[in-house]
């Protein structure tokens, strides 16, 4: 997926990617790994302090609210730990990949 699309709104099992699907998806995305038996996938960002780490997770929050798909995050110090997966379709939809490459842009930007 394009960290140049736009999230849709996507409701029932019919929007639902199968875990080969998913999994073929994760090769264009370093880092994100298959989780929950397909139904979520995840990635750990890490960073070198917390200041750092704050400011990934309110843009992430700003890339939210824009394609109104929200992530589970969990906040450390020095990590972020980002998880999608779409509860109105029961696991991965096209969302989760769209605001996950999004994501790993934004890092890749961080990084650069």
């Amino acid at each position: 997926m394009s960290a140049d699309l736009h999230c849709r709104p996507l409701r029932g099992p019919e929007h639902r990617i199968a875990s080969d699907t998913a999994a073929t998806r994760l090769a264009s995305l370093p880092g994100w790994a298959l989780v929950e038996d397909g139904v979520a996938i995840l990635r750990t960002f890490r960073f070198s302090d917390y200041y750092r780490t704050l400011a990934f997770v309110n843009a992430i929050a700003f890339i939210a609210h824009r394609e109104d798909h929200h992530p589970d995050l969990s906040v450390h110090y020095d990590r972020c730990v980002v998880r999608y997966s779409t509860h109105d379709v029961g696991g991965l939809s096209d969302n989760d990949f769209i605001c996950a490459a999004k994501v790993s842009r934004l890092a890749d930007d961080a990084a650069a």
